[in-house]
């Protein structure tokens, strides 16, 4: 106001050309400059109501999850079903990209505005650099495009969530963090791990529904089978119906019987079904109480085993192939051939004709 004061007296008087013009630039870059203010002023506001809107769903959804669980910690979701823990995990993940992507839309969009106000021919004059630029861009940001949008079908998919286990192949280790182009893996040595979204091919959860305890038991050759088989479900069973393991333990134990016989000693296996996060700690357990159950076996290792390739899709459903429920048949069918048509002759004598259809 006092620059268009200034001006207009200016205009008014006998001032100098040059003065004139030095005041219509200033009028002129201090409205410039004010509009600028004003964009980057309601950018931030924006941003920031978002980000408030954003937070509020995530935390609503995540206090459900709690009150329907009957929990008032997070962590005590993997007590609970499955699905509210999944549910927790996907909401936080989604509100962080969804963060990340209002943060960096609404920046884009300030400084393009921002450009506008402070010099509004530049577009226009640049028109062609800004394609050529735009062509180089979009060129080169293909892998971004990727790995952006790989990273919200992964999180969308629920393939993985923060807090998971999982092998990336790149990297495996805990979930810690997944943003619009990369996921955070923290490995058991504590190196953190920048995985970008679009170099991921294939996913292995380790936190997702259940898990499964795989132990060989190795015993002398001329050792009793049954007996040696017995001691062991005893102890696995012990261990399932335990107070304190019961509620990380999904299943009965199971024998999947004799697997090799090396030398002079044989490969006992037992299995187990477990929790996802409690599968090393249940291993841990079952190996101590087998050693206590089969101490007079005269044991001789205790090895817990990952099946891999065509041996471990073939163990998916256990040591034998699922059964099924016969098919019902219908009971008393008596067969019955069909009687034959008889046709009239000319001379009305029957002849025999075809069967009926």
């Amino acid at each position: 106001m006092i620059l268009q004061s200034l001006l207009s007296a200016a205009d008014k008087s006998e001032m100098p050309t040059w003065l004139q013009s030095v005041l219509s630039f200033l009028v002129t870059a201090g409205l410039r400059l004010l509009g600028a203010a004003c964009i980057v002023v309601g950018a931030v506001i924006i941003a920031w109501l978002l980000r408030i809107f954003i937070r509020r769903i995530v935390t609503r959804i995540v206090n459900g999850a709690k009150n329907k669980a009957h929990v008032d910690d997070t962590q005590a979701l993997e007590r609970s079903p499955l699905a509210s823990a999944r549910l927790v995990q996907r909401t936080r993940t989604l509100g962080s990209i969804l963060t990340n992507i209002v943060n960096i839309l609404v920046g884009v969009i300030a400084i393009i505005l921002v450009i506008n106000a402070l010099f509004p021919d530049i577009l226009g004059s640049f028109a062609l650099l800004t394609a050529a630029l735009g062509a180089g861009l979009g060129f080169g940001a293909q892998n971004i495009v990727k790995d952006v949008l790989n990273g919200i079908f992964i999180v969308a998919e629920d393939q993985i969530g923060i807090g998971d286990v999982v092998d990336l192949g790149l990297a495996t280790g805990i979930v810690e963090y997944v943003s619009v182009r990369v996921t955070h893996v923290r490995d058991v040595n504590g190196t953190l791990w920048y995985v970008r979204n679009g170099e991921v091919t294939r996913i292995g959860n380790m936190s997702k529904g259940w898990s499964r305890v795989i132990v060989d038991v190795t015993v002398p050759a001329d050792a009793d089978v049954d007996e040696v088989e017995k001691k062991m479900l005893d102890a696995a069973t012990a261990l399932a119906k335990d107070a304190k393991w019961r509620t990380r333990i999904t299943g009965y134990p199971e024998l999947w019987g004799l697997q090799s016989v090396a030398d002079e000693t044989l490969v006992l296996r037992i299995v187990m079904k477990t929790r996802a996060h409690a599968r090393d700690d249940v291993a841990s357990e079952l190996r101590l109480r087998l050693r206590d159950g089969l101490a007079d076996a005269g044991l001789a290792d205790l090895a817990s085993v990952v099946l891999e390739g065509a041996e471990g899709a073939q163990r998916v459903r256990g040591a034998n192939p699922p059964r099924t429920k016969p098919n019902p048949i219908a009971g008393d069918v008596v067969w019955k051939p069909k009687k034959k048509k008889r046709d009239k002759g000319a001379d009305g004598a029957e002849t025999p004709g075809e069967s009926a259809p």
